[in-house]
């Protein structure tokens, strides 16, 4: 019997894992880095528009 394949031996299935969630670790980055960088932007272009209806 040959040591090292089979089912047990397979570890595309673990790699394909963590794959997926370096992936989902990536997404949840950039919501939470887009959602600051928008309430930011938000602010800056308030105070443009009010500087510019004055």
């Amino acid at each position: 019997m040959m040591r090292g394949t089979g089912l047990l031996a397979d570890q595309s299935g673990a790699t394909a894992i963590e794959y997926g969630l370096i992936a989902a670790l990536i997404a949840l980055a950039c919501i939470i880095a887009f959602q600051t960088l928008g309430l930011n932007l938000e602010t800056i272009f308030t105070t443009i528009n009010d500087a510019l209806n004055t």
